[in-house]
Order: C-alpha cells, then structure tokens, then sequence
C-alpha cells in the first residue's frame, strides 16, 4: 500500500461453520476510480468460495452488490447505509459481533 493509503477499519471474523466476515475500509486519493476518496469492502461469505453470499464493495471503482452469483451496481449514499445493510443480511448470531 502507498504512503497515501489510510487504512481506516481492517477487521476479519472467521467462523466455525467455514464462513467468514470482513470490514475492510481505506482512505485513498481522490481519483476518477474512487471520486469518493474511499475504498471499502463489507464481506460475508464462505472462506475460499468463488462468489460471496454478500458483498458491498468498490474495488474496481463503481459501488456494487455481490449477491447470489450476481453484481449489481448500487448508489453510494455513504458507508453507513452500506454497513447497516450488510450487517443486517447477517445471520442473526453473527450480528452481534459487528
């Protein structure tokens, strides 16, 4: 990561039952891939899988939802709305850690 990356929040849960949480948010530059300033990932899926069992992300720049084997591209109202959706596909004991 280059000196102008901040880490912001970097927190992973793995589970006895294979799955896997993670909350991953950067400060990045402004840039045309993330006018924002923000790189993020809300992860929840089974560890090794191909396709999550739900993701909000923008990794490759635009905002999407990973769900059932499809991307979908969603609006960016803040990380918060995400986070608190993310959280509440969780199933309901693992919630509490998050």
């Amino acid at each position: 990561m280059g000196d102008d990356v901040v880490v912001q929040e970097d927190e992973i849960q793995a589970y006895d039952d294979g799955t896997v949480a993670r909350v991953r948010i950067l400060e990045v530059p402004e840039s045309d891939q993330y006018p924002d300033g923000v790189k993020y990932a809300f992860h929840y899926g089974v560890a090794g899988a191909e396709d999550p069992i739900i993701r909000f992300d923008n990794h490759h720049g635009p905002h999407e939802l990973h769900i059932a084997g499809q991307v979908l591209e969603i609006e960016f109202d803040g990380l918060q709305p995400l986070y608190q959706a993310w959280r509440a596909a969780l199933p309901p004991e693992k919630r509490i850690e998050w």
